[in-house]
């Protein structure tokens, strides 16, 4: 492979300034893999730009990377189902019919145990950060208001619980991305290695942790101890001079008129989603295992072994049709509107698809320059193996804050961060982890995220008052990673 030198942190390095600069991560991107193909093909605009063009293609010559769109995609759709099928509005109305014991009682057990059940909620919607953000602050806010609850407070449960959830339990989009990138690493098995960073995850596991431990002990700091006062003293779920943003919609689809809402009609597929999930990792790993001494030793190494871009595009497409057989039987949804409701779903999650797209075709252009390796050797001479893991902690928070976006930042630094694991012989899962913890940090810490924004817009919170009163817990937690990271780094 040809030696780029200093040229092959170009394409990544303008693609952060120009993230930072204009917070497009899009066309950010696609300078980047411009740039990259321009330096690959000595500077020819035109063979530049078609070698763009064809990088593009060339993320569809990947099975795995296809596989991995698809499903972005497919999910889509998925939501579309049991939002129009009033499988969410009836989860919704379980989920009121129980808060409903606790709207006459405003003693401190009963605003625990909602704060707790909004918690609850934001995790088990794991397959869709902004599904999860929406519907906590949607549903959970008019009794937040009884028991005096802060919209800030609502607002950071909403934030925090869905991220962190999403990239702990990575049967959903978030793992499908972070599998790609990997895949284009020349990571072998990329679910087995996710799993196996999962451990080292510090953020999103202390994120959760922390979100629990205020809300049981009752005792928050910095903004957040002066907003609960405030709400319990005078009743004001907001500061004076706040502007809320206010959105009553939980969901881009209605239901359908004149059908009853049922939970089971969104219980039902997602509960087929993860178990074809497991299902699938089976069969597609079950010839890979070797020395297996019990049917069961066969079944968990398989697991490690199968193909997770495989098994999630697996997963989602049975999920797709068994609800529409639920659905059918019901009466729901005749084929044609099963096929429209498909289309709007994947044209829904597009935008998605195409930050995939543009993410391979990034990591592609880095592998061809040699980005990772250019970086890897540069390091070598100054940076210590033991400080690698808090460096790329640190470095994709910084990138995450700076642009309000996670995806992006896993997308740069992937390509970057594997390599100098490998040449510097240090955890691969560890440094994966922290790049990927990093990502999420940053992204909560940042004003312009809009998984941020999407939590106070539900919460009906003002914007900068939840970045602020979430600040100082996400400053904690992620304090305690880096060190966390620091110290590992150094024991080994």
């Amino acid at each position: 492979m040809e030696d780029y030198g200093i040229l092959s942190i170009l394409p990544p390095l303008l693609a952060i300034i120009f993230a930072l600069k204009t917070k497009q991560v899009y066309i950010s991107l696609l300078f980047g893999i411009w740039a990259g193909w321009l330096i690959i093909n000595d500077w020819n605009l035109l063979a530049g730009t078609i070698g763009t063009l064809e990088g593009f293609v060339n993320v569809f010559k990947s099975p795995g990377n296809t596989r991995t769109i698809m499903f972005s995609a497919l999910v889509g759709s998925l939501l579309i189902f049991i939002q129009y099928s009033g499988g969410v509005h009836g989860f919704l109305l379980k989920i009121n019919k129980f808060l409903t014991r606790f709207e006459k009682k405003e003693n401190g057990t009963s605003r625990v145990i909602v704060q707790l059940l909004a918690l609850v909620t934001g995790i088990l919607l794991f397959i869709e950060t902004s599904i999860s953000s929406l519907t906590v602050g949607t549903l959970y806010r008019p009794i937040f208001d009884k028991l005096k609850i802060p919209r800030e407070k609502l607002a950071y449960i909403a934030d925090s619980s869905s991220a962190p959830t999403s990239i702990l339990i990575p049967f959903n989009a978030w793992g499908a991305f972070i599998m790609g990138l990997l895949i284009t690493q020349g990571i072998e098995y990329p679910l087995r290695t996710l799993a196996s960073s999962l451990v080292y995850n510090f953020y999103p596991i202390l994120t959760i942790l922390l979100v629990f431990i205020v809300i049981v002990s009752k005792k928050d700091f910095g903004l957040m101890s002066k907003a609960e006062k405030r709400t319990r003293e005078t009743g004001k779920l907001f500061n004076d001079n706040a502007k809320p943003m206010i959105s009553d919609e939980i969901t881009s689809c209605s239901m359908k008129e004149n059908i009853k809402p049922r939970a089971l009609n969104m219980i039902v597929p997602l509960f087929v989603m993860i178990l074809m999930m497991i299902v699938s990792l089976s069969f597609t790993g079950w010839g890979n295992v070797e020395n297996a001494t019990s049917l069961f030793s066969h079944f968990t190494q398989s697991l490690g072994n199968g193909s997770g871009s495989s098994a999630v595009l697996y997963s989602v497409t049975s999920a797709i049709l068994i609800a529409s057989l639920l659905y059918r039987v019901q009466g729901i949804m005749k084929l044609r509107e099963m096929i429209e409701l498909i289309l709007k779903g994947i044209s829904e999650l597009m935008p998605l698809a195409l930050l995939m797209v543009l993410a391979f075709s990034i990591s592609d252009v880095c592998n061809n320059l040699g980005t990772g390796e250019f970086v890897a050797n540069l390091s070598k001479a100054w940076i210590s193996p033991k400080l690698l893991p808090f460096i790329i902690f640190i470095l994709s928070s910084f990138i995450a804050f700076s642009t309000g976006t996670s995806w992006g930042t896993f997308a740069i630094m992937m390509s970057i961060a594997v390599p100098m694991a490998e040449l510097h012989d240090s955890n691969i899962y560890l440094i994966i982890a922290a790049t990927i913890g990093g990502g999420v940090f940053g992204d909560h810490c940042s004003p312009i995220s809009d998984t941020s924004i999407i939590s106070s817009m539900a919460s009906a919170s003002d914007h900068i008052d939840h970045v602020k009163t979430q600040l100082p817990y996400a400053l904690l937690t992620g304090g305690i990673t880096a060190l966390i990271y620091l110290i590992i780094g150094f024991i080994g």
